[in-house]
C-alpha cells in the first residue's frame, strides 16, 4: 500500500557486546546501519561516547587509529590489552524512543549521553570527566599488543573458550 504509515513505532535495535565479540564482526550487519551513537565502556565506567552516521564503522576507525595514536580511546583499548577484551561496545540510535524527548536529534542525543555518563575521554560537552580507574593504564602507556590479526586471533580464542564454558554449564 503506497503511503501507508504505521501507528506502531519503528523498532530500532540497540547493540551491546564485548569488544572481543565486536572484533570478530568484519562487516556491519544491515540491522545495525541505523545506529549512529556509540559508547566504549566497562561494567562501571563509560570511557567514551561518540556519534557517526554509521557507528559500527566509527568504532572500527577508533580501534584502527589507536595503533598510530590518532584516537585516544583506540590507544587506550590497545594499551590495556588483553583486559580490554572485556570492555563493552554499545551502539544506539538517536532515532529511538530513548531520545524522543530530544526530538531525536543526533547532537542532542550525544550531548545527553555525555552529560549522563561523564566519560573519561570526552572533553567537549563534559565539564567533569570521570577519572580513569586506577586499574587501567593511561592511553599514553606502551601498547600491550602487536598486530591487529594477532588480536583478532586472541579474541577468537577467548570467545570460543567463553562459548565452551557456557555450553558445558548448559549440558550439566
Amino acid at each position: 500500500m503506497i503511503g501507508f504509515k504505521s501507528s506502531q513505532p519503528m523498532t530500532i535495535p540497540q547493540v551491546n557486546l564485548s569488544l572481543k565479540r565486536f572484533l570478530l564482526i568484519e562487516h556491519c550487519p544491515e540491522e545495525w546501519k541505523p545506529l549512529d551513537l556509540y559508547l566504549f565502556r566497562d561494567e562501571a565506567v563509560v570511557f567514551y561516547v561518540g556519534q557517526s552516521q554509521l557507528a559500527f564503522a566509527r568504532v572500527w576507525d577508533h580501534l584502527l587509529s589507536g595503533f598510530k595514536g590518532h584516537s585516544i580511546v583506540g590507544r587506550f583499548v590497545w594499551s590495556n590489552w588483553p583486559v580490554s577484551m572485556k570492555f563493552s561496545i554499545e551502539l544506539l540510535s538517536s532515532r529511538s524512543e530513548q531520545f524522543a524527548s530530544l526530538g531525536n536529534d543526533l547532537n542532542a542525543a550525544e550531548r545527553s549521553l555525555i552529560q549522563q555518563y561523564t566519560p573519561c575521554f570526552n572533553v567537549s560537552l563534559n565539564s567533569q570527566p570521570t577519572p580513569l580507574p586506577s586499574a587501567y593504564l593511561p592511553p599514553n602507556a606502551r601498547l600491550r599488543c602487536g598486530h591487529l590479526n594477532k588480536l583478532i586471533h586472541q579474541a577468537e580464542r577467548a570467545v570460543r573458550a567463553e562459548d565452551n564454558q557456557a555450553w558445558i554449564k548448559e549440558i550439566s
